[in-house]
């Protein structure tokens, strides 16, 4: 994995030697609103100036406040670097991030257990993350639910040891590793940002208008940077690529970010593009919507008798306008129909459109266009037959 990427940062500065784009290998800090400070950790210290300044610093593990925590856990970031193997792990989160590692972790054959606080998944449906859970449970992923680490604490024989609180009891258990994947924050602390007058919230993000820029009308913020905004790479690229064409190619096409596809890489793949079903409740009222679904078995399941695992898929329409607003998959290669059905829905996709669109068989796919029982006609609705 390190090679993969040293491969694509090396592509990167070709790419901008060719294009003469001046790149600097270096730490930036602001001045000024106009004037950065770079240095490059080797005793130089250089000062740019430019009209025009984008923070695109993207964002970092956090570590939870408790002792231990730094000296003896790990975080996302830190894992492909491990010199052994992980063995016995513990991850605290219940993010996408924590439930991909878990997952392919514990499909690597390693003993892993996830900590959670609260909910899975918070900012997605909530139903899908239910059913992730579940499935990631039956595939020998383990979970400790309504709990939070206390302490972390080095023991002789040199495992973890994590005590925790459960309720009103305290527990402990030992972990050859202990991976933390309780959010991030933003990389903008170090960049001296009250020298160029912004304004950065509690979270360390930063507020932008529709046209990405902050308080300080010549500086932008793209990214995971931005307050309230979509924590997501190709967000980020899409932002950054239409600002500069607007800067500088007279555009006036600004980012949209509404209907953004994304893709949950756990063990069973969870595509989504649109509202969560508890949004569209809220915004929509219950009355207003319908909510087509079924659960399905893949034709590549068909032949495992080993586990009764079942796909889903539902879309949420808006009864007044026979629009869909929401898209929800659980299935191996979930992304890639996402990714179909997302541009669909960038179009004003409608239930009636999906429904004369002629399936592929037998592909996971054309489970999506038959689809014709609401929740609220059979909660339980299953596919039979092909």
């Amino acid at each position: 994995m390190q090679a993969h990427v040293k491969s694509l940062n090396f592509g990167y500065k070709t790419d901008l030697t060719k294009l003469k784009i001046k790149y600097y290998n270096c730490f930036a800090s602001f001045m000024d609103k106009h004037t950065i400070s770079l240095d490059n950790g080797k005793g130089k210290i250089e000062t740019v100036t430019a009209e025009k300044i984008v923070i695109a610093t993207g964002g970092r593990p956090t570590y939870p406040d408790i002792p231990g925590a730094k000296e003896f856990g790990i975080t996302s970031d830190d894992l492909f670097y491990l010199k052994s193997a992980p063995g016995k792990t513990l991850v605290v989160g219940a993010s996408y991030v924590a439930l991909e590692c878990a997952g392919f972790l514990t499909a690597f054959g390693y003993d892993t257990t996830v900590m959670v606080r609260s909910i899975f998944l918070r900012g997605f449906d909530q139903q899908m993350a239910q059913k992730i859970a579940a499935y990631m449970e039956s595939t020998h992923t383990k979970f400790v639910y309504n709990a939070v680490p206390k302490c972390l604490e080095k023991q002789e024989n040199g495992k973890i040891k994590v005590v925790y609180q459960v309720g009103e009891e305290e527990k402990s258990e030992e972990y050859d590793t202990v991976l933390f994947a309780v959010g991030r924050s933003a990389a903008t602390k170090s960049i001296n940002c009250e020298a160029a007058g912004l304004k950065v919230e509690k979270n360390d993000k930063i507020k932008v208008n529709p046209y990405e820029q902050s308080n300080i009308p010549n500086i932008y913020a793209i990214g995971d940077v931005q307050y309230g905004r979509l924590e997501l790479t190709p967000t980020a690229i899409m932002g950054g690529s239409l600002l500069a064409k607007r800067l500088f190619n007279k555009s006036k096409v600004l980012m949209d970010y509404d209907n953004v596809p994304t893709t949950v890489f756990t063990p069973l793949e969870y595509g989504t593009v649109g509202l969560a079903e508890e949004e569209a409740i809220s915004r929509y009222t219950e009355k207003g919507i319908d909510i087509y679904h079924t659960q399905f078995k893949p034709l590549e399941w068909a032949f495992n008798k080993t586990a009764e695992r079942m796909g889903y898929v539902k879309v949420i329409v808006v009864k007044k306008t026979n629009r869909i607003v929401g898209f929800h998959i659980l299935c191996p290669n979930a992304g890639e129909i996402t990714q179909g059905i997302s541009i669909a829905m960038k179009c004003g996709l409608t239930k009636t459109q999906l429904d004369q669109s002629v399936g592929i068989h037998p592909t996971v796919a054309e489970e999506c266009v038959d689809l014709h029982i609401t929740k609220a006609e059979d909660p339980n609705a299953t596919k039979t037959g092909c």
